[in-house]
């Protein structure tokens, strides 16, 4: 199934929605400046990115740090997550880039592996974490944010693709693509459940925090791993475009995600027996520093005025 859609289906294929009437759309997969077009594909997930950066630089403080933290992680995080993900891909596809060397940097027509991103983007994190001297748990609790915001908007870049889809189905939200004879292949909206999927574990950590249950520097990263393994586990299941180990049939990301699902459930479950005093909490360390400093300032100020 999987080359008979992929030889089909191009990138200016209209699109139609059976659970909205039949409502049919063909949005342009690029634009283009001075000559050169542009595709909203990578438009869209550099919006992504902005968008969870300006969220984390928002919430840096409830977590113990500031926006600039932010600011200087994206200026490394950006550019080595792209890395990350087109490398993680092109070596899942080895073969075919052996052959086809010259489409090794091209990404503005997709190819980016979120997991690549993410192993690349951890690794930023370490390094500049080590750097601040601030804990990379505390960091990390704070950038699933973003990630999940980048996650939410950027799978709105394979829509535009017409990538990213599932397998034949009639399930009542399905996706038609319309090929070229003009035939319609009614498919699983793959990029749709994922974006919808990301979006209610992004509200659920929203709430989590904003209630004060965050316990330890670590608990949101964990979550996140556990809740969008799950999610991922199950939407790769649906997908026609997964990349494979080696000559086996065992999908990468369902692997991966199955995987973190496991781990991240029995740390949680270890961690959930164990006490955690709240001035463990980085973010609670650095208020206590700080009303610290302020009373001693406030004191310093009291013995001025008095000695005068």
């Amino acid at each position: 199934m999987f080359p008979i859609l992929i030889q089909t289906i191009q990138r200016d294929s209209a699109i139609t929605f059976p659970m909205l009437g039949d409502l049919t759309i063909n949005p342009p997969a690029y634009f283009t400046v001075f000559g050169k077009n542009i595709y909203f594909y990578g438009v869209i997930i550099g919006l992504g990115f902005i968008l969870g950066m300006l969220y984390c630089a928002k919430r840096s403080r409830e977590f113990g740090l500031k926006p600039d933290d932010v600011y200087d992680l994206m200026i490394w995080l950006i550019p080595f997550s792209i890395i990350g993900a087109r490398l993680y891909y092109v070596i899942f596809e080895l073969d075919y880039y052996i052959q086809h060397p010259e489409h090794i940097f091209s990404t503005r027509e997709g190819g980016l592996a979120i997991y690549g991103g993410i192993i690349a983007g951890a690794l930023v994190v370490l390094l500049v974490c080590r750097k601040k001297k601030v804990p990379v748990l505390a960091f990390l609790d704070l950038v699933v944010f973003g990630l999940l915001i980048g996650q939410i908007v950027g799978r709105w870049g394979n829509f535009m693709n017409r990538e990213a889809f599932g397998a034949e189905t009639d399930i009542f939200c399905r996706m038609g693509l319309i090929a070229p004879d003009g035939s319609t292949i009614y498919v699983h909206p793959t990029f749709l459940y994922e974006s919808l999927w990301n979006l209610g574990v992004l509200i659920f950590l929203i709430i989590f925090t904003k209630k004060g249950k965050r316990r330890y520097d670590g608990e949101c990263l964990l979550l996140y791993f556990l809740l969008y393994g799950l999610g991922r586990a199950w939407i790769e299941g649906l997908r026609t475009d997964s990349l494979y180990i080696g000559s086996t049939n065992i999908r990468v990301s369902q692997a991966l995600s199955l995987a973190l699902v496991a781990v991240s459930l029995i740390i949680l479950i270890i961690q959930s027996r164990r006490p955690h005093p709240p001035e463990k909490l980085f973010v609670n360390q650095v208020r206590a520093r700080e009303a610290a400093a302020q009373a001693e300032s406030g004191a310093e100020k009291e013995e001025k005025e008095n000695q005068q």
